[in-house]
């Protein structure tokens, strides 16, 4: 893996104290190239996709690239509230080189392939949402033939586009809609937080022919907590694992500036977090990721906050 560089151990400051009060204290570090000791202890393992081709290519405000070394910045700042016999373990980044997105797709599914082989949970960071498509096929491997997977993805945008000119940050839900077709399966998809002005008819035609379920931002706040609610137990109750994904452009420019594709009309914090604590608490969740998030854009690092905040409240629920 010449693309692999392990963690930066300088991303991890903050406060000091003799008690393992914040996260850059509590935090270990190792490579994807080497076997974890055998333990029953929860295992978390952060793993970054330093890439924002997929984003180049779907016409989008590059700069998701650098994403996850801020995200672990403002995580190394947290408050730490994992028992102590729980392991919380960076293990660096995959990057693209040569804009060759295919090939990074396809060390990033080993790599989290190892994770799962490891008995790690996978808490992924972006980059650009083509991770997801890679993520999702490392989860696949550790799968039964008769279990079923669910997608849960917070985003304003299906990324049900198709990958005819090669894949992009809009196309990892065809790729996967596709690849179940070809075994005769359907994918287990829903989207919360899809809106009319970021999706083109030809999108909605797609979800509406492979029955994807998917749940409109005018719908997705607190107003409609118990209908958001009903829709993922519904969810949930069909599926036997789910992979959870968030995209930060999904979320209202007022609290996420610093995303790939910004726009005021997103969705907010608070039923993102209603949401995830369902997911968590129904046992199934295999993988998490957190993609998008473009600090070149980004205003008082709100929006890596934001990032690291989701990430805190997941891996403090797991």
């Amino acid at each position: 893996m010449s693309n692999y560089k392990l963690a930066n151990k300088d991303n991890w400051k903050g406060r000091i104290s003799d008690q393992q009060l914040y996260l850059h204290e509590k935090i270990s570090f190792s490579s994807i190239k080497e076997a974890l000791p055998i333990t029953n202890n929860k295992t978390i393992a952060l793993l970054g996709y330093n890439s924002d081709e997929g984003v180049r290519r779907n016409s989008g405000r590059v700069g998701a690239a650098i994403g996850p070394d801020e995200i672990r910045k403002q995580l190394a700042k947290m408050p730490n509230h994992l028992k102590d016999n729980t392991r919380l373990i960076d293990f660096g980044n995959l990057e693209c080189k040569d804009q060759d997105l295919e090939e990074q797709q396809i060390e990033f599914t080993k790599a989290v392939s190892h994770l799962i082989k490891n008995r790690a949970t996978p808490i992924l960071i972006g980059g650009s949402h083509d991770l997801a498509y890679a993520h999702y096929n490392g989860l696949l491997e550790h799968i039964k033939t008769k279990e079923k997977i669910g997608i849960i993805n917070f985003d304003a945008h299906f990324d049900l586009r198709a990958n005819t000119n090669g894949n992009n940050s809009g196309t990892p839900f065809y790729q996967i809609a596709m690849d179940h077709n070809e075994k005769g399966q359907a994918i287990k998809y829903m989207a919360l937080g899809i809106r009319k002005d970021s999706n083109t008819k030809e999108l909605f035609e797609f979800a509406e022919a492979h029955q994807i379920n998917y749940l409109f931002q005018k719908y997705f706040n607190m107003n409609y907590l118990e209908h958001v609610q009903l829709r993922i137990i519904q969810f949930l109750e069909d599926v036997d694992y789910v992979y959870t994904t968030i995209d930060l452009d999904g979320f209202s420019s007022a609290y996420a500036p610093g995303v790939s594709s910004p726009s005021p009309m997103g969705f907010s914090p608070d039923i993102v977090t209603e949401s995830l604590k369902l997911i968590i608490e129904s046992e199934k969740l295999v993988g998490f990721d957190v993609v998008e998030l473009n600090p070149n854009y980004d205003i008082d690092d709100q929006t890596a906050k934001l990032a690291a905040s989701l990430v805190h409240y997941v891996i403090h629920k797991l």
